[in-house]
């Protein structure tokens, strides 16, 4: 009897711990497990902010597949997915193509534009660690030309960032604390460089306490973030960013737009005639494509409804590892056809925002709010504890956070 191919596409969040999990939940006389990724590491999306900034080095992010997956166990293909068939059960790669009896889809997000004039070809996004790095070498590049030009530019000093959500308001705290570090370097005085957040609603951090939203941006004030709420971003320019704020349009100079707005579901998901919900697949319980026995989706491509408040839960980290849990167990449950399959049931144990690295604000367990150095450790102890689950004790002695004092 020919055994089952499984094919997990993607290695975020979801996906890299769906292999995880089946190469220890698997024989290898029980199916052939394939994964599937554009590059040959796993990065930790939550921490391109800091690769952005550069107050973290990327090879800090980045995590070799071969170092958490099996090789042995685990056929890792490292190739570009270009479409899905799932009527054929076939997978059209950039170098090739695959076919699956069961296929995980974790392709994970793109950044959502919103038709917004020159934002898709003049801002910067923080997708992914070549994105990420492009960023911070820009803001040295601009720091530099600032000074080599003889007609002083403070465009070249004037960082936009587009979004008041959890990324783009981490990303602010991390730049509060590095440009003083590139004032220094490039003989800058730090008075010159503004550091500006355009966000559409009254107030950043939509869905957090207003005590906590009141608290991120007091503290990112007082090291020299400018808040523009209720701006409506109009055009992005290579030299300016236009607003519109109260009916009236502002353009403010700058060579440094990052826009942090919004993001949505990889549009081969649409693509792929999958019955979806603005891009994601509005998965059955079981985590299965309406539709499709054979074919899961987890991460930014599946869309689960809270039926408590009736919209759907965030597409979070915490999210998808949780998803790969009953992803992998369904699996199994199909490959030897013993078990039941189970219903994801998210355990939702909050969200820590970073404000830098010394701050941070956290709604976590029931409300409970956290403030400064607490909610700095609680950030660390997440991210510590996914790298445990994900590689073991290895894995977080080398990537580890332990600097919880600084």
């Amino acid at each position: 009897m020919k055994k089952p191919d499984i094919v997990i596409l993607g290695a975020g969040y979801g996906g890299i711990m769906t292999a995880v999990k089946l190469q220890k939940m698997l024989n290898m006389n029980e199916a052939v497990i394939t994964l599937v990724n554009k590059y040959d590491y796993h990065y930790q999306t939550t921490w391109l902010h800091e690769n952005a900034a550069g107050t973290l080095h990327h090879d800090r992010t980045r995590i070799p597949i071969k170092d958490v997956v099996n090789l042995d166990r685990v056929n890792f293909v490292m190739d570009t997915v270009i479409s899905i068939k799932p009527d054929k059960k076939k997978i059209k790669l950039e170098n090739g193509e695959l076919y699956y009896d069961i296929l995980v889809i974790g392709l994970g997000f793109e950044t959502a534009t919103f038709g917004i004039p020159g934002l898709k070809e003049n801002a910067f996004t923080i997708e992914n660690i070549n994105s990420a790095r492009l960023i911070r070498d820009h803001l040295e590049y601009n720091f530099a030309m600032y000074q080599h030009e003889d007609e002083k530019n403070p465009g070249r000093l004037n960082i936009v960032v587009g979004g008041g959500g959890i990324t783009g308001v981490e990303y602010l705290g991390e730049l509060a604390n590095r440009i003083p570090e590139l004032c220094e370097e490039y003989d800058i005085y730090k008075t010159m460089v503004r550091i500006i957040n355009i966000e559409g609603e009254s107030a950043v951090l939509p869905g957090f306490d207003p005590q906590l939203t009141e608290y991120a941006m007091s503290s990112l004030e007082s090291r020299g973030v400018e808040f523009i709420t209720g701006g409506i971003v109009k055009e992005c320019k290579p030299d300016c960013i236009v607003y519109e704020k109260e009916g009236k349009e502002t353009a403010i100079p700058t060579y440094t737009t990052v826009w942090t707005g919004g993001v949505r579901a990889n549009s081969i998901v649409e693509e792929s005639g999958f019955e979806h919900n603005h891009g994601k697949i509005e998965v059955r319980p079981d985590l299965r494509a309406p539709g499709y026995d054979d074919v899961f989706a987890i991460g930014d491509c599946a869309l689960i409804m809270d039926g408590k408040t009736n919209i759907p839960y965030p597409s979070t980290a915490q999210i998808a590892v949780q998803q790969s849990e009953t992803a992998a167990h369904n699996i199994k449950a199909l490959v030897q056809g013993t078990e039941e399959l189970g219903e994801f049931k998210p355990s939702l144990l909050g969200t820590v925002a970073s404000l830098g690295n010394s701050d941070a604000i956290g709604d976590i367990f029931n409300n409970r709010k956290l403030f400064g150095w607490k909610a700095v450790i609680m950030k660390k102890i997440i991210d510590n504890r996914y790298l445990l689950k994900l590689g073991g004790f290895s894995l977080l002695m080398r990537k580890g956070k332990f600097n919880i004092f600084y």
